[in-house]
Formats: C-alpha cells, sequence, structure tokens
C-alpha cells in the first residue's frame, strides 16, 4: 500500500468529534446551568418550556454553549439552541452550527446548518449532524468533509457513521481521500481504530507518485502498510503491472503475494508471467511463480511461450529480467519450435537457454535429443543455432514417418534461419542415416523418389538441409559409409543406435502449456 495515507489521525478524528456529546451518556445531570449573559429569560408554564434569548452562555450536561436563543423543557431534558451555536469541551473541542436539538431522556442529539467540529488540527464539516447516545452512533446522512489543516489531509463522503464504542467508522457514497501524496476513491469505507485496519468496498482506486491500486474490495493497515486487494486487484508499479483473484501488498518489506489468475506484465521489456500464485520479493528481486505458471516473451509476432511447476524470475536492481528458472515439466512453444525437459535456465544478458532432464527440442520436422541441450536467442524470440551436448542425436521425418533421416555423435551443433534448421554439425564419433531422393517434375506435380539410403560413419561430418531434406553432407576425417538401393535397405541399418521419436510429448499449441 503507498506511503501517505495517514489514517491513524484523520479517522480517530472522526470518533472524538462526538465526544462532545458522548457526556450526556455518562452524566445524570439534566439541569441546565445558565452564566452571565442572557439578555432576556422567559417561561412558559402551558407547555414547561424556558426561553432564552441574546449572548447565551450556559452549561448543560457537562458543556459549554453558547449561541443566540434557546429553549429549555426540564420535564423532557430537551433542549432548542438556535443562531451562531456553539459548544465547547474541554477547550480544545468545539462544535459550531446554525440550530441544535438534544433530548436528554432518548439521548438523541441533531445539528442543522453549516455544521462544523474542531478539535485542534482537525475540522469536521457537514450539513446535518444526528447523534444517538444509546446507540453509541453519529451520523452524517447529506455530505461531509474532515481534514487535517496541518498535513492537508481530507476525506470526503456524501454519508457517515461514528461508533465511539468500537471506535468504528464507515463512510459511503462517493467517498474521497486525499494527501500531498495520494488520493484514494472508493465506494464504502471503514476505519477500526483498535485494528488500526481501513477496509474499503466497491471499486477502489488508491493513487500516489510511484504507485497505482485498483480493486474490489480489500483492507489496509496503517501501521505496517500492509494489505490486501481482491477482485480485479491491480498493482500498477510503471512498467510492471501485477492483477490477480487477491494480492497482497508490504511495501515496507517489499513483498507482493498474489493468488488465483496472476499476472505479472513488463510493458517495457513486452514480457508477461501468468499463474495461481506469485510470491515477488523486491529486496531479492525475485518472482517465484506456481499454479501452472506461464511466462510470454513478445518481443515479436512470433510470441515464445515458457511454462514449468515452478519458474523463478530474478530481474536487476533496475528491474530488468536478467535470468528465468523452471522446474519439473518445462515446455517451450512456439510456432515453429518446441522443446520439453525437467529443467530450464535461460540467461537473458547471455542468450542462452538451457535444457536439462531427458531434454527434447523439435524444429519444423526435426527432433533433437542429448544428455542437454543449450539454444541461443536472439531478442528473447528467435532461436539462432542449438548445441547438443553428450550423446546428441537428431531425428527427422519424411514421407510421413516411414524413413528418417538420422544424425548421431558426441556434440552436435543446429544452425537455424528463421527457426529451421539449415545446417547441422556433428563433431566426434559422427554417424549418419539419410534417404538419397530425385525430384521429378511433370505437367500436374512435383514427384519425390527414394532412390536409396546412406549409412556413413565418420570423425566429424556436417550436413545442410532444407525443409528437413538433406541436401549435401561434407565429411570431415576418413568417413565409412555403405549405400543402400531403397529396395535393399537392411532393417539393421535403417535405425542408428539410440534412436527415438516422441510426437506424444511434442506441444501442439501454446495452450496445452499449461493444461
Amino acid at each position: 500500500m503507498p506511503k501517505g495515507l495517514h489514517t491513524t489521525g484523520i479517522y480517530r478524528y472522526a470518533l472524538l468529534l462526538i465526544v462532545l456529546l458522548v457526556g450526556t451518556r455518562l452524566q445524570a445531570q439534566s439541569l441546565l446551568e445558565l452564566l452571565p449573559g442572557a439578555e432576556e429569560l422567559s417561561y412558559d408554564e402551558k407547555t414547561g418550556i424556558q426561553r432564552l434569548r441574546g449572548n447565551l452562555n450556559f452549561i448543560y450536561q457537562g458543556n459549554v454553549m453558547y449561541c443566540d436563543s434557546a429553549h429549555y423543557k426540564p420535564r423532557t431534558q430537551e433542549v432548542w439552541a438556535y443562531g451562531k451555536v456553539h459548544l465547547n469541551k474541554r477547550d480544545t473541542l468545539n462544535l459550531f452550527c446554525d440550530s441544535l436539538y438534544y433530548n436528554g431522556k432518548t439521548r438523541k442529539a441533531k445539528l442543522w446548518g453549516n455544521v462544523r467540529v474542531r478539535d485542534r488540527e482537525y475540522k469536521l464539516t457537514t450539513d446535518t449532524l444526528e447523534y444517538d447516545t444509546k446507540a453509541s452512533k453519529a451520523t452524517y446522512r447529506y455530505g461531509g468533509r474532515i481534514e487535517n489543516i496541518t498535513t492537508n489531509e481530507v476525506l470526503t463522503s456524501r454519508v457517515g457513521y461514528f461508533y465511539p464504542d468500537t471506535e468504528e467508522s464507515f463512510f459511503r457514497g462517493n467517498v474521497v481521500y486525499k494527501s500531498p501524496d495520494l488520493k484514494m476513491t472508493t465506494d464504502t469505507l471503514q476505519y477500526n481504530y483498535l485494528k488500526h485496519r481501513v477496509y474499503f468496498y466497491g471499486p477502489t482506486d488508491i493513487t500516489n507518485k510511484e504507485t497505482k491500486l485498483f480493486c474490489n474490495k480489500g483492507w489496509y493497515d496503517v501501521r505496517t502498510e500492509e494489505g490486501v486487494l481482491q477482485g480485479n486487484a491491480r498493482i500498477d508499479q510503471a512498467p510492471r503491472i501485477i492483477e490477480g483473484d487477491s494480492l497482497y501488498y508490504h511495501p515496507k518489506k517489499k513483498l507482493a503475494i498474489g493468488r488465483g489468475n496472476i499476472s505479472v506484465l513488463d510493458t517495457v521489456q513486452k514480457i508477461r508471467f501468468t499463474g495461481g500464485y506469485l510470491h515477488s520479493d523486491e529486496t531479492a528481486k525475485l518472482d517465484l511463480l506456481t499454479d501452472k505458471p506461464l511466462v510470454r516473451m513478445m518481443k515479436s509476432k512470433d510470441t515464445l511461450y515458457l511454462s514449468a511447476d515452478t519458474l523463478y524470475h530474478y530481474r536487476d536492481t533496475a528491474g530488468k529480467t536478467l535470468s528465468l528458472a523452471g522446474r519439473q515439466h518445462v515446455k517451450i512453444f512456439q510456432d515453429k519450435i518446441q522443446g520439453v525437459a525437467d529443467t530450464l535456465l535461460y540467461d537473458k544478458a547471455a542468450g542462452t537457454l538451457d535444457l536439462w532432464g531427458n531434454p527434447h527440442f523439435w524444429s519444423n520436422n526435426s527432433e533433437l535429443q542429448g544428455d542437454s541441450i543449450r539454444a541461443y536467442i536472439k531478442n528473447d524470440t528467435l532461436v539462432e543455432r542449438v548445441h547438443l551436448r553428450e550423446n546428441a542425436f537428431s531425428a527427422m521425418e519424411i514421407d510421413s514417418g516411414k524413413y528418417y533421416n538420422q544424425l548421431a555423435g558426441k556434440e552436435l551443433w543446429a544452425f537455424l534461419t528463421n527457426n529451421e534448421i539449415v545446417r547441422s554439425e556433428v563433431n566426434g564419433n559422427a554417424r549418419t542415416v539419410y534417404f538419397v531422393e530425385n525430384t521429378e517434375n511433370n505437367d500436374t506435380a512435383t514427384v519425390i523418389k527414394r532412390n536409396g539410403m546412406n549409412r556413413i560413419f565418420a570423425s566429424d561430418l556436417r550436413v545442410y538441409l532444407d525443409s528437413g531434406e538433406v541436401t549435401g553432407v561434407t565429411f570431415l576425417k576418413q568417413p565409412d559409409g555403405i549405400f543402400f538401393p531403397i529396395d535393399q535397405i537392411d532393417p539393421k541399418e535403417q535405425f542408428l543406435q539410440g534412436f527415438s521419436w516422441n510426437p506424444a510429448i511434442r506441444p501442439k499449441t501454446w495452450q496445452e502449456l499449461i493444461e
């Protein structure tokens, strides 16, 4: 919750203002003590009303009252005061109005016209103020304004309720709080002084110099500055925006916790995090997301999606992304590339994305596997090359799964253009199986014919591809190869050791990442 919401003072005053009238509940005295200065005094035997006029100054039930004229009915303990009414309590609390009525038996009071209550630096202004001593409740119904003249804090609302016994106050209807550093608007606001908490109900906006908050309901602790926002909750600290069903916010501890439909958007970096749970620590510059977390990198039209059971987002002191880490059931999706693994680490500065734990990487019709895989990413979305380290294997499906071009070796580099593999290099114990083709054009179509299969072993080799088809092979150091005509392929030679093809685990849409 933003700094600048000095609610302890202004809401405490909302309760103190009725002390002027609380005394009537605590004292048994019902006589009116007239002080010197009245110009006229009369008594009506039929009504039992005493009338006083002219510079009145009297004490009633412990309060000093001044007015132009007053009516007093001892039998019913009723007092009417008119014209420049002024009540004083302990010399510090003063009340002004045009007219006042108080019934000592029902213990109800009402003040009309230019009602003003002043207690040192605090001031209440309203048109009508009612007080029920038995219910311990004060109310204004036609607009009120509470202000601190030393701090320039102001609260306005259409209706206000004050309960001194429970030390609670309620404000309803166009509630607006303003201070030099902050503005809050809401429909209904409750303050509990004993708990030091402000509760707000209905659409609520809170704005200060650095932060904008919104919710449908919530609470705020005036001592710790912590709070909870619920219902379309939003914390806007540009360029970072956090949204969720419920957000816990503690600016002193630099902590935010969210539950339900969480979204964290960086409008400058164009990266969005979503999930069911968020723990954001500004001191550690770390965001932790669980419950189907998903990262969207939106630097280009081809958004890159990352997901895992648990996602970690590390930021620098300026709030910019340093790295991303994912644990368990890691998945990657883009229109032309996909991947799965047990663990992921994306280093934004280095532009590297590492996959460990049974990693698989797909590009077009190619599937890459290795003990670990590192992808080099440009501009958060474009994969330029992929490095398979130890036990590298690449399989390319051709002819609807009937045949597979294959590469294997100690390590493999795949080079991509527009996220499609155009060249592969195998270093150490290189092996390949690929099918030779001929293209024939006739009047109606282009026909691809498989002439046979090459099986080649070499120390190192380089393979050139186009749309997954081998267009050329360069052997480095003494190749050992054999060619099989298409109708004489030895099944034992068709697949390299370690071959596997896993279309079932390949993500087909980004929605699958959170299903």
